[in-house]
C-alpha cells in the first residue's frame, strides 16, 4: 500500500478540516482519533477523498503507514493533552521523524517540547494555524517555527493547503523552535484589538448616534469597499445585517454582551510586558474582553451611576462618517505597529531573526486579520526594513499624519458622551506618546529617586545621580 505523506491526529473540527485539505490537494494521509468511532465517521463522510485517506485505528497502524521521515500533525486541546499525546507517540517513532503541534499553544510550551526532544533524534514543529474552520478546511495562514531541515520535510504539503494571495502562498518559515507560534499568538493579539476597536466604533454609532444594525452594517460595507478593506469588516458588515430567526429583530440586538477568550491575547500582552515593549491596544482590547465578562456587576452598576455622559456632541453627517472610518483605520495601523514592535524585540531576544515582511504577506490571506493594508505593511518593511516602529516608515507616517486628527476627534466626542472606547483611546495616546521627544518620566524617575534612592540620568551627562532630597528621602 502506497504510504502517506504525512500524519494527522486529531479529527475534532479543525482537525478533520485540515485533514480534508491537505487529502484534497492531493497529498495521501494518514488520520487517527483516540475514539476509533470518530476516525470511522470521518473517513466514511470523506467521500471522493476517501482515496487519498488512510484511517488508521491503533497507533502502531498509524505510524507505519507514513512514509519516513514522518511528519505527524497533532491538532488537540492545548496544554497537557499534547504533552501526552507526544509521549504515546514516542516510542513508535523512529530517527528524523517530526511531531507538529497546530493548536494555539503558548510559545514558552513549544520551546520546551523543541528542547526535550533535542537529544533523542526526534524533531518537533510548532505550527501556527490561523483562519478557523473555514481557513482549516480551504486555505489558513500558517506560521512555521522548527529546524529549517523538517520545515523542507512539509513545505510541500503545507504550501499546497495554504491560503493564496495572488498565487503566492500564505505559508512560511519563520525561524526556530517556538517562532511559529510566537507569531500566531502575536497575530491574535492584534485580532484582539482590531475586533475591538471595530466594537467601540460600533458602539458610537449605536448608541451615541442611534443608528440601527442594519445601518450600520451598510456603513461598514461602504468602509469595506476602500482603505479598511478586510475580513473583520467584511463579517461585521455581515453579522450587523442578520435577523434573528426568533425574535425576527436584528440577530446581534439578542447577542448577550458577555466576550471570550482563550488565553492568546492575554498572552500576547504577557510577552509585550516582559520585553518592555508597549502594546497598549492590545491591552485594553484583553481589558476590554475581561470587563465584559461583568455583566451583573456592570448592570449594577448602571443602576447606581447612571449615565454620566453628555449628549453625543457631533451630529451624524459625512464628515463625521470619514472621520469614524480614519479613526478606525488609525487605531487600525497602531495595533500593527504594536504588534510587529514586539515581533521585533521578541526576534532578538529569542534569536530567530524573524522576517517582517514575510510576516505580513502570509497574513493577506487565509487568517482572521487578512485586510487590504497588508500590502502596504509588506511594502513597508521591505523598504525600511530596520525601521524602529511601523509609523515611523515613510508610507505609515503619512498615513498617520492624515488619520490621527480624526481619531482625536472621535475619541474627544466619544469620551464626551461616555461612551467607553479604550483601544481606540490607547492608540492615540500611544501616538502622542511615542512622538513627545520630552516626556514626564523625568518626575517619576526622580520619584523614585526620593522613595528608593534608584538613581537616575542626568540630561547633561554629569555623573551625579541622586537628587538634593533632604529630609525624608529614602537612604536605602
Amino acid at each position: 500500500m502506497e504510504k502517506a505523506e504525512i500524519g494527522l491526529i486529531g479529527l475534532a473540527v479543525m482537525g478533520s478540516n485540515l485533514a480534508l485539505n491537505i487529502a484534497e490537494k492531493g497529498n495521501k494521509i494518514a488520520v487517527f482519533n483516540r475514539t476509533p468511532e470518530k476516525t470511522d465517521e470521518f473517513y466514511e463522510s470523506a467521500g471522493d477523498l476517501k482515496k487519498q485517506i488512510i484511517p488508521c485505528k491503533t497507533i502502531e497502524e498509524f505510524v507505519e503507514a507514513i512514509r519516513p521521515p514522518r511528519p505527524i500533525i497533532i491538532m488537540i486541546k492545548a496544554g497537557d493533552p499534547v504533552d501526552q499525546q507526544m509521549e504515546a507517540l514516542r516510542p513508535h517513532l523512529e530517527k528524523n521523524d517530526i511531531m507538529i503541534d497546530a493548536g494555539n499553544a503558548n510559545f514558552r510550551d513549544t520551546v520546551a517540547r523543541f528542547d526535550r526532544l533535542k537529544d533523542t533524534g526526534l524533531t518537533f514543529i510548532g505550527m501556527g494555524v490561523s483562519g478557523g474552520e473555514e481557513g482549516a478546511r480551504h486555505g489558513p495562514s500558517i506560521m512555521v517555527g522548527g529546524t529549517e531541515e523538517s520545515w523542507k520535510r512539509v513545505e510541500k504539503v503545507l504550501t499546497s493547503i495554504a491560503a493564496k494571495y495572488n498565487g503566492d502562498p500564505c505559508v512560511a518559515w519563520l525561524g526556530n523552535d517556538g517562532a511559529g507560534h510566537f507569531v500566531k499568538t502575536i497575530h491574535n493579539g492584534i485580532e484582539y484589538a482590531d475586533m475591538q476597536m471595530i466594537a467601540e466604533i460600533y458602539g458610537i454609532l449605536r448608541d451615541g448616534l442611534g443608528k440601527s444594525a442594519s445601518e450600520i452594517s451598510g456603513i461598514f460595507g461602504e468602509w469595506n469597499k476602500g482603505r479598511l478593506n478586510s475580513y473583520l469588516i467584511e463579517i461585521s458588515e455581515k453579522v450587523l445585517a442578520a435577523t434573528d430567526p426568533i425574535s425576527k429583530t436584528p440577530m446581534v440586538d439578542m447577542i448577550l454582551d458577555k466576550a471570550g477568550q482563550k488565553g492568546t491575547g492575554k498572552w500576547s500582552a504577557i510577552e509585550a510586558q516582559n520585553m518592555g515593549i508597549p502594546a497598549t491596544g492590545i491591552e485594553a482590547a484583553v481589558a476590554a474582553r475581561s470587563l465584559s465578562s461583568m455583566k451583573e456587576q456592570r448592570e449594577a452598576a448602571q443602576k447606581i451611576f447612571g449615565d454620566l455622559g453628555a449628549a453625543f456632541p457631533v451630529a451624524y453627517g459625512p464628515d463625521f462618517n470619514k472621520d469614524l472610518e480614519l479613526a478606525l483605520f488609525a487605531g487600525k495601523i497602531g495595533a500593527y505597529a504594536q504588534g510587529f514592535a514586539v515581533m521585533a524585540e521578541a526576534s532578538k531576544e529569542f534569536n530567530w531573526s524573524l522576517p517582517m515582511p514575510t510576516i505580513a504577506r502570509i497574513w493577506r490571506a487565509g487568517c482572521i486579520i487578512r485586510s487590504q493594508f497588508l500590502d502596504e505593511i509588506t511594502k513597508a518593511f521591505t523598504d525600511a526594513p530596520d525601521a524602529a516602529n511601523l509609523i515611523v516608515t515613510p508610507a505609515f507616517s503619512s498615513m498617520v499624519k492624515e488619520s490621527i486628527p480624526a481619531l482625536r476627534r472621535v475619541v474627544t466626542a466619544a469620551l464626551t458622551a461616555g461612551l467607553p472606547v479604550p483601544a481606540l483611546t490607547s492608540a492615540l495616546t500611544y501616538f502622542d506618546a511615542y512622538r513627545q521627544a520630552r516626556g514626564t518620566a523625568n518626575l517619576i524617575q526622580a520619584q523614585r529617586d526620593f522613595f528608593g534612592a534608584h538613581g537616575f540620568d542626568r540630561l547633561d551627562g554629569k555623573d551625579f545621580h541622586h537628587g538634593p532630597w533632604g529630609s525624608g528621602a529614602s537612604t536605602f
